[in-house]
């Protein structure tokens, strides 16, 4: 009877251990860092799919067959349609604004609330920030990426 029970087990568990496939969806925020508060800041959240393979080559060492470089018309790789949020700057023309971060940060939760609310989960978070360059240039940005997830 042990070793009936035993062998049950390992089927049950067999049957639970299949691998789960997930979906991943990336949103992205993008807050300007532009002094006086001339940048544009915003949510993005592409409406469309794309297949990276359509716009992927297979690169080599080049010696034993030349190389073909992917012909893809930027067009073709191009999302036009989107949902764009509105994020407010971090600066204005008295300075960093921290309203608005607070401002940005509610927006942004509210956002991530949305998303796990329809069954996505937040996976991963990543951020960089393109700042101050040298001489003339006075602008940057700070951009996060959300990457959520759910079982297909």
């Amino acid at each position: 009877m042990k070793k009936f029970c035993i062998i049950i087990s390992m089927f049950a568990c067999a049957f639970t251990m299949e691998a789960q496939v997930y979906e991943y969806k990336v949103i992205t925020s993008v807050e300007s860092i532009v002094t006086s508060g001339l940048g544009r800041s915003r949510i993005i959240s592409a409406s469309e799919d794309r297949n990276y393979q359509d716009f992927t080559s297979q690169r080599t060492d080049g010696k034993s067959k030349k190389d073909e470089r992917n012909k893809s018309d930027r067009s073709e790789i191009r999302v036009k349609n989107f949902e764009e949020t509105k994020l407010l700057n971090f600066f204005n023309l008295g300075g960093i604004r921290f309203q608005n971060i607070a401002a940005n940060d509610a927006v942004i939760t509210s956002k991530i609330n949305t998303m796990v609310e329809q069954g996505w989960e937040l996976a991963f978070v990543t951020s960089g920030v393109e700042s101050y360059g040298g001489k003339g240039d006075n602008g940057g940005i700070f951009i996060t990426r959300y990457i959520f997830k759910k079982i297909k």
